[in-house]
């Protein structure tokens, strides 16, 4: 793999969700590192060597028409989707590009301006449109959406059938109700972005708790006598259930010899019988609602990226720390109380919480950076990594294994 192609690029990812709330896909954005010409031929070899076939289908957003070109003429009908605005096929040249991209059988995802769909000759070099609704349009939606509930879509006039396209791809859902209507009720097949702060806005008034599938799971695996270092992984892939594990390592009612600092060291000192009957404890109040796990997906995301970026290498206590850091850091949005009162109530090391709370210390750069990358926005990402002086190869490889992991 060529390290300087990885150099070259700037990237920043956004997750594609279907709907079982599942990781279906991720679109990843890439553009220029600093306004120079990137090998596709490169680029596209270095991104398969980091994405397994069993990794998720990757959608590539290029941002600059001249790599997005080069990448339409190199890229394999077998290799990741590529992405065309409507807008870039007004040149006639790119246009002729699309078009033998397609007879070579490559999968090209359309997309445009809020409330567009391709036109009837556009239409046919597209395996898949990834559409935004407009104002209008998303009133329409809400408007079947209501009637379906009311009448389980019988008889529903034409004049108010859904806007939403079955086998469509969305972006900018921006509520609960259009969400569950385009990926419940309309069979899109996928959306781009998740409507966090609405749907964590429904649990204003009561306390949100762990995911019912991984207490299960770490039930399953208990029983199965896997090792400490897988159930310290399942535990990782939830947020509220480390935080409120770790309160209890620490709590008089365990009587742990010394303060619990990490999960590791919790499971230890807890032991697989105790810890088992505490997960059944928790399971009659255990959360089902298929909703949060993408926003708990994507602060697990976070901290597998900050593990990546901190190259720990064997130092295991590092990397344990590093990943706290990464899924302590929006722990407020769960919890619904300031992270500095959540944090308060742990005995972290002050590493983790000078990063989360105070944006400094030797953990903040990272977690920056990893929170950079969870956007569109790479002109900001090169930013925050030029700031902190990390590689641009490090930065995207660090990207590129977490996400083909997911």
């Amino acid at each position: 793999m060529s390290d300087s192609v990885l150099g070259s690029i700037t990237l920043g990812y956004e997750p594609l969700w279907n709907h079982w709330r599942k990781c279906t896909g991720v679109r990843l954005f890439v553009d220029s590192a600093n306004g120079g010409s990137v090998d596709a031929r490169h680029l596209l070899g270095a991104i398969a060597e980091l994405w397994p076939e069993s990794a998720p289908r990757l959608l590539l957003h290029a941002q600059p028409m001249s790599l997005l070109g080069d990448l339409l003429d190199h890229a394999p009908a077998q290799g990741p989707w590529i992405e065309i605005d409507d807008r870039f096929l007004q040149d006639a040249l790119l246009a002729g590009r699309v078009r033998k991209a397609r007879q070579r059988g490559l999968p090209l995802v359309w997309t445009g301006e809020p409330g567009k769909a391709p036109t009837p000759d556009t239409a046919q070099w597209f395996q898949h449109t990834l559409r935004t609704l407009s104002p209008h349009q998303a009133l329409g939606a809400l408007r079947a959406s209501l009637r379906q509930q009311q009448d389980g879509g019988m008889g529903v006039p034409p004049q108010m059938a859904s806007p939403v396209v079955a086998g469509s791809y969305y972006q900018g859902l921006a509520s609960q109700a259009l969400l569950e209507h385009a990926l419940d009720r309309q069979g899109v097949a996928g959306v781009a972005g998740w409507p966090v702060e609405e749907i964590l806005h429904g649990y204003r008034f009561r306390q949100i708790q762990p995911a019912r599938q991984v207490l299960m799971a770490l039930v399953q695996a208990i029983d199965s006598d896997e090792s400490l270092e897988a159930l310290e992984h399942r535990m990782g892939d939830e947020p509220l259930l480390t935080y409120r594990f770790l309160r209890y390592a620490n709590s008089v009612h365990l009587g742990a010899p010394r303060e619990v600092d990490g999960v590791r060291q919790g499971l230890m000192v807890m032991g697989y019988s105790k810890l088992r009957a505490w997960l059944m404890e928790q399971m009659p109040h255990a959360s089902s609602d298929p909703n949060l796990d993408p926003i708990r997906a994507s602060m697990v995301w976070r901290a597998r990226i900050m593990e990546r970026l901190a190259d720990a290498g064997t130092a295991d206590d590092l990397r344990r720390e590093v990943f706290l850091c990464g899924i302590f850091s929006q722990l407020d949005l769960l919890l619904g109380e300031p992270l500095g009162a959540a944090m308060s109530r742990l005995p972290l090391p002050g590493r983790i919480a000078s990063a989360i709370v105070g944006q400094t210390g030797p953990y903040a750069a990272w977690l920056e950076v990893a929170t950079a990358l969870e956007s569109g926005n790479t002109s900001m990402i090169r930013d925050v990594c030029a700031a902190h002086k990390m590689p641009a190869d490090e930065v995207n490889r660090a990207l590129l294994r977490t996400l083909a992991a997911a």
